[in-house]
């Protein structure tokens, strides 16, 4: 099972990976899910138990889809039942990795703490709205997206002219790359 953070979403997807006994990670490996031609593919620890021509793992270790990895833990497979890896506690890793999730946020570009504060009364007032008069925070939302699409033109528009580099972007933003250049796009598409 994946991790995401609403914010970063699939560019900090987290999973508890599998260490081979040299260290490095197995490739994917494709599970039929019964009949059919699709595949289920995964790198989760899980899967590499050994069976059906898979790899053993030699342990477990948080893993992000950025490449940061967290630290390996062996498995003993004389205490795993049956290799039964669902039986093992790899719930430090989901704590590994949401300290990653904060490392990442701490290098994100800062906002005003003022916006920050007026971004969390408007979401307590509009959560407040919905419960009481849904119609009327159903309005405000429309008016909350036509303003995002405008101001993000904007911003899109600022950030292309001062040619910031995509990593930079990425990194302000704590995404990825390629997904910090994708919401540049849609906003410089945007329409209002």
């Amino acid at each position: 099972m994946a991790w995401r953070s609403e914010e970063f979403g699939e560019s900090h997807e987290g999973i508890v990976g599998a260490v081979l006994a040299d260290g490095s990670e197995p490739k994917s490996v494709y599970i039929d899910v019964g009949s059919g031609s699709s595949m289920f593919e995964t790198r989760e620890w899980w899967a590499y138990n050994g069976w059906l021509g898979r790899p053993k793992a030699a342990g477990w270790r948080a893993s992000c889809a950025c490449g940061w990895r967290g630290d390996s833990h062996p498995i003993d497979w004389d205490r795993v039942e049956d290799h039964d890896l669902d039986d093992l506690d790899t719930s430090d890793a989901y704590d590994e990795w949401w300290e990653h999730i904060h490392a990442v946020e701490r290098r994100t570009v800062p906002l005003p703490e003022e916006l920050s504060e007026l971004m969390e009364q408007l979401e307590e007032r509009l959560d407040a709205l919905a419960d009481t008069a849904p119609v009327a925070a159903l309005k405000a939302v429309a008016m909350l997206e036509r303003m995002a699409a405008r101001v993000g033109k904007e911003a899109a528009y600022g950030a292309q002219a001062d040619d910031v580099p995509g990593e930079a972007l990425g990194t302000a933003l704590g995404l990825s790359v390629d997904n910090a250049q994708s919401r540049l796009d849609r906003y410089l598409r945007a329409y209002y």
